[in-house]
């Protein structure tokens, strides 16, 4: 992942420094006084994970988990905790199922389409942007597809990202059909042999069934050049919203096939136990987390070096 341009450990670490700092001064204020690893930790522990929005369920998998080793081990001391909850953690996003294929950041498939899908306002247009000029960095021909045509800001934003990074933009006037702009968009990706096709889509959740109804057309337009694509449907979520990345989760998954996960905007807050608990609840593979506004901060999730940075102090 690394040799991609897709990672860096200092900005992981620096981007999720309000997570840590939060959790760790609870953490300390949870242990004062204590010796051993009680019920009365353990209670505090649960308050604390789901108050860094790692979610109940997720929170109380990993208090199982540490109470087992508790029972287990019979005596263990609050210093071990940090330790052991690390442990809990990795583990836990470990046994999630990934889907291997996906989280490649060297597609197989040419040119490999992703279809970008999420709420306005979560950082889509940024993501894709970021992702342009990483592919494009690392050799790659890429075509961005401005199929979000519900909003003239929307093509407009796309527009200047495109020239920024310096790749070609396909795009039609505010209101035309959206599969129309997709389908304009891999005739052009193919005629040019490009590597990696990215479309954006409108990103209104007030319709389900209108959602549903478009993202499918998009689909079945696109199918007619490339049988499989979208090889890729990723959803972007504001990992500072907490809960509401959860809602959005449930709501995009219930209307399309999503298989792969962005979470953004993780360096403006504390509620970085937002990853744990969507990788956990979702069952799909976190692939990208923003760190910061750079470019070079939106990076390859991985799972070990994540945790790591979580309890680096």
């Amino acid at each position: 992942m690394a040799n991609f341009g897709f990672f860096s450990k200092d900005s992981l670490n620096k981007g999720l420094e309000k997570t840590k700092e939060s959790v760790f001064k609870k953490l300390s204020r949870a242990v004062v006084g204590k010796s051993k690893v009680d019920d009365e930790v353990l209670d505090s522990l649960e308050e604390i994970l789901i108050s860094s929005d790692v979610g109940v369920n997720t929170t109380l998998k990993i208090i199982e988990r540490i109470e087992k080793r508790v029972s287990q081990e019979k005596f263990l001391n609050t210093t071990e905790l940090n330790i052991i909850l690390k442990e809990e953690i990795e583990a836990l996003l470990e046994e999630n199922n990934t889907n291997t294929e996906i989280l490649s950041t060297e597609p197989k498939i040419k040119p490999y389409v992703i279809m970008v899908v999420g709420v306005n306002g979560v950082g889509k247009t940024t993501t894709i942007g970021k992702l342009a000029y990483q592919f494009k960095k690392s050799g790659k021909i890429v075509f961005l597809g401005a199929a979000d045509t519900f909003r003239a800001a929307a093509i407009d934003q796309l527009t200047i990202w495109a020239d920024r990074v310096g790749v070609p933009i396909i795009k039609q006037k505010m209101g035309s059909d959206p599969a129309s702009v997709a389908y304009d968009t891999l005739s052009s990706a193919l005629a040019n042999n490009a590597d990696i096709v990215i479309i954006d889509t409108a990103g209104r959740l007030h319709n389900k069934i209108n959602l549903m109804n478009e993202l499918s057309k998009i689909k079945t337009v696109m199918q007619k050049l490339i049988p499989d694509a979208p090889h890729e449907i990723l959803l972007v979520l504001d990992g500072s919203t907490g809960q509401n990345a959860f809602e959005q989760a449930k709501e995009f998954t219930k209307v399309t096939n999503v298989n792969a996960l962005a979470l953004t905007k993780l360096d403006g807050t504390a509620k970085g136990g937002v990853v744990i608990g969507i990788s956990d609840q979702f069952k799909i593979p976190v692939k990208y987390i923003g760190v910061g506004e750079g470019l070079e901060d939106l990076q390859v999730f991985d799972k070990k070096e994540f945790v790591d940075s979580l309890f680096t102090k």
